[in-house]
């Protein structure tokens, strides 16, 4: 696991986010927002779900998504961009493990773990994908839609914080309605 995605969990909620804290400094910019944006998402995915209890996080409150498919989705979205930003197709295993984001009565934990494992993977793609020309074409899917590698770099930070905040949102929502 990586220490520098680790860190965050043990970061004092005083300190200054990761885009302040002068880490990754041997990672290019676009790289190293890339590690900051995973980072302040694992510390914003464990401060927002702290509290919830396993069955809550499967809850789908006013129809909305459940924590724990957002979870699942982070975990495993990460994994399927990064695979088209290194020039690779989606696998079997991510196609199936895509299909069952929607199901499963994993705890908080599991989930959180999931996310964590995923970002560490990812921590060591993003350092090699950062030195690499971002201008390189990358086709997304079976339709190969035109994409750029550093397109693709930027959408996992993007996309993975609309996730998070979609979470944050919804664990208020189940708090709320606890009474």
């Amino acid at each position: 696991m990586s220490t520098d995605i680790t860190r965050v969990l043990v970061r004092d909620s005083s300190s200054v986010e990761p885009w302040m804290s002068g880490s990754h400094t041997d990672v290019p910019a676009v790289g190293r927002a890339v590690l900051h944006a995973l980072e302040l998402a694992l510390d914003d995915l464990t401060k927002w779900t702290a509290g919830l209890t396993d069955a809550e996080v499967h809850l789908r409150p006013l129809e909305l998504p459940s924590v724990a498919f957002h979870l699942k989705h982070i975990a495993r979205s990460v994994d399927r961009i990064l695979s088209y930003a290194e020039g690779g197709q989606l696998s079997a295993e991510q196609l199936t493990a895509l299909k069952a984001e929607q199901v499963g009565d994993e705890s908080l934990a599991a989930l959180l773990a999931e996310v964590e494992a995923s970002f560490s993977n990812a921590a060591e793609r993003v350092r090699v994908l950062a030195a690499a020309d971002f201008e390189t074409f990358r086709g997304i899917g079976r339709k190969q839609l035109p994409a750029s590698l550093g397109g693709a770099l930027i959408h996992v930070a993007d996309h993975t914080q609309r996730h998070v905040g979609q979470v944050v949102t919804t664990a208020k929502v189940l708090v709320a309605l606890r009474g």
